[in-house]
């Protein structure tokens, strides 16, 4: 193991951990921006108080993000000077956007937000969320525009060992940035969804425990509360779950063309084959379905790793062009695998929880096993989209500009082998206690619940209460 080993670690390790929180930011702003729009057009107290007590999680989780994200653009100075010296002039670009647009747009409308109740008018503090909403996804798009050139590089060209950039609106609409930031951003709304309907669940399946047979008005009405996000909920992962499978088929036949060493590392084909199948899991396979996935044709040649590893070979010198193949191949189906079955509870829930046609009953309520499947499946998309993740960059591998430069000469010369290993072992600690701290802080917030109802005020009685009133107290006296 060398500097190079260990930072690639540091860079995955720091990288997986802000990647949590980065997906919830995105999809829970819109669903809380969603909420208080709801109290604003009808002033119905309860969405109200759902608005501030999901809020104040997507408070918890946006601090957590932005506390870990610094830490990534200090590694491309400390651990990879070599690759910022070469990519610095056209990946400085949309970072810079990033920072200076999309960050600071969040940031400020944030504040508003968070110090602007009862401050400000309604309509105006609506507007400071839904800026920091646009900014939350303006900074993902600027984010992933960067990522998407180091996979397909375009719009620059290579002058004195750097690439400088010619055409910064081709960087911006790379066709790989344009599948990448719809599959990214759904997933980020099914991440939400599974989060907001495993709170909903837990809430719910706590107040039937407190009154199982619904006599109590009270308790009737609290578990009646979490039915309005954890339908919204349903909705959002369902509609995000088709947005995923949309790009993610459009991101396949870019791969196809763009990176065909990754394609065939995730399908596990070795060798060039016309009409190639696709596997679900070793020993299974479904004939020519990944050729069709590819291109639409059935029996079109998918390149294999040790066909490219030769042309490869010729290409660019000796040398290892294939990823981690076992990395590569299991990433894609767990990916696969959790984020479709998140997808697949978001419509089962949708079905149970439909309302009757013609039918003055109000809706089915959610069974209370599909409601502790919701708390269960909590994890299940955070899984698949650190999964997609993985997919995406080890199979970029050993390339980290593809085509233009491995991985092995990023890396900064000046750093050793000790100093990378303490600051891994510190970043690991630290963020290990961030961890602990994210969790308490969640989980605390989760169980105490939104603040109780404001009592209603006495209204003084009319002067019909009062004739009446009248007419009833010598009946009342006899």
């Amino acid at each position: 193991m060398d500097a190079l080993d260990l930072a690639r670690w540091q860079f995955g390790v720091t990288t997986v951990y802000h990647f949590l929180f980065v997906p919830l930011t995105i999809g829970l702003g819109v669903f809380v921006a969603g909420l208080q729009t709801a109290w604003h057009r009808t002033g119905k107290e309860h969405y109200l108080r759902l608005t501030k007590f999901f809020g104040k999680l997507f408070l918890i989780n946006f601090a957590m993000g932005v506390v870990t994200g610094i830490v990534q653009e200090f590694q491309f100075g400390m651990n990879w000077s070599d690759y910022s010296i070469f990519v610095g002039d056209v990946f400085g670009a949309p970072l810079a956007l990033e920072a200076l647009l999309a960050f600071f747009l969040e940031s400020t409308f944030l504040g508003l937000w968070i110090f602007g109740w009862d401050k400000l008018p309604k309509r105006i503090h609506l507007a400071t969320i839904w800026a920091a909403v646009i900014g939350s996804n303006l900074s993902a798009y600027f984010i992933l525009a960067a990522n998407a050139w180091m996979k397909h590089p375009v719009g620059y060209e290579v002058v004195d060992g750097k690439a400088r950039m010619t055409d910064l609106w081709a960087v911006l609409t790379n066709s790989a940035a344009l599948a990448q930031v719809p599959h990214v951003v759904g997933a980020a709304f099914v991440v939400a969804g599974g989060f907001v309907l495993a709170v909903c669940g837990y809430h719910v399946l706590r107040e039937r425990r407190a009154d199982p047979d619904r006599t109590t008005p009270v308790r009737r009405g609290a578990t009646d509360m979490w039915r309005t996000p954890m339908r919204a909920a349903l909705v959002m992962t369902a509609i995000a779950g088709v947005v995923v499978a949309g790009s993610g088929d459009m991101s396949a036949k870019l791969l196809y063309e763009q990176q065909p060493m990754k394609l065939a590392a995730a399908e596990g084909l070795r060798h060039d084959t016309a009409g190639a199948p696709f596997s679900p899991v070793p020993g299974v396979e479904v004939p020519m379905l990944l050729s069709f996935l590819s291109t639409n044709d059935p029996n079109a040649v998918v390149q294999g790793t040790e066909d490219l590893q030769a042309r490869f070979e010729k290409e660019f010198g000796p040398g290892d062009y294939r990823p981690n193949l076992p990395v590569v191949f299991w990433s894609f189906r767990v990916m696969i695998t959790f984020g479709m079955a998140t997808v697949a509870l978001s419509v089962l829930g949708l079905w149970l929880t439909r309302k009757r046609r013609r039918d003055p009953r109000p809706p089915r309520e959610l069974p209370a096993w599909l409601a502790r499947a919701c708390v269960l499946a909590l994890p299940l998309p955070t899984i698949a989209m650190i999964s997609g993740w993985l997919l995406s960059e080890i199979g970029r591998q050993p390339w980290t500009v593809q085509g233009e430069l491995l991985t092995a000469a990023s890396v900064s010369p000046g750093v050793s082998l000790t100093e990378v290993a303490v600051s891994l072992a510190v970043f690991t600690a630290l963020y290990g206690a961030l961890a602990l701290a994210e969790a308490v802080l969640i989980v605390r917030h989760v169980k105490t619940g939104p603040e109780p109802a404001a009592p209603r005020p006495l209204t003084p009685p009319s002067r019909d209460d009062e004739d009446s009133a009248a007419r009833l107290q010598p009946t009342l006296m006899y």
